[in-house]
């Protein structure tokens, strides 16, 4: 048998926040218009009541930016603007889906969780085979885990009341492109057939450490 992972992509300060740069471009507004930070929290508390490992991931840069891609045209005013820097308020993962004590936060430069990080030795560690996908943005980072999970031969959930874009144009198109290699449903149907342990949930209390690393 195998076994379901939850991932917290990007749902971090910037992005999700009224106060982050990113934000304020029409992110924070798609996210509090879709309920995604409620519904993502939701999927997070269901997730720990079943044994199902959460995992979150945050995209940012090291102070004096050296992973910092200057030509790319999606991170090209990181460095420029001050945006993105691990360790910062503005990479924090938000408060209403924060990391509880023991949960795995790791840290990514680019667009896919996988790109230079430890998450795929993580998941197979973990034996886990099935990735459901909650975060921001539908378009980036969503898209590219769907596709990376799928080239790694997980099998692929995106929640996609748990997603959202800059704007409603762009999250409906990123799901069409998503959908031909990864199953597109929502959070009470993916977690409908994990079947809750025996503990009690998380308390959600913050993970030890700033963001800036795996462990």
């Amino acid at each position: 048998m195998g076994r379901s992972a939850l991932l917290v992509l990007d749902l971090i300060n910037e992005i999700v926040h009224p106060r982050g740069k990113y934000g304020a471009e029409g992110y924070q507004q798609q996210v509090a218009d879709r309920r995604v930070l409620e519904n993502a929290a939701r999927a997070i508390e269901r997730a720990r009541a079943a044994d199902v490992p959460v995992i979150y991931v945050v995209v940012g840069f090291t102070a004096g930016y050296p992973e910092w891609p200057p030509g790319s045209p999606i991170f090209r005013a990181a460095k420029p603007d001050g945006r993105l820097l691990l360790g910062d308020w503005a990479t924090q993962v938000h408060d209403a889906v924060k990391p509880a004590e023991g949960e795995p936060v790791i840290a990514k430069h680019r667009i896919s969780p996988f790109h230079g990080t430890g998450l795929d030795l993580l998941l197979r560690t973990l034996g886990v085979d099935t990735l459901l996908l909650t975060g921001v943005s539908t378009d980036m980072v969503i898209l590219a885990t769907a596709r990376d999970g799928h080239d790694r031969d997980y099998r692929v959930k995106v929640l996609e009341d748990a997603t959202a874009a800059d704007g409603p144009e762009m999250h409906r198109a990123a799901l069409t492109v998503i959908a031909r290699c990864a199953e597109i449903t929502t959070v009470d149907e993916a977690l409908a057939d994990e079947a809750p342990s025996d503990g009690a949930p998380a308390d959600g209390a913050q993970a030890a450490g700033a963001p800036g690393a795996d462990r």
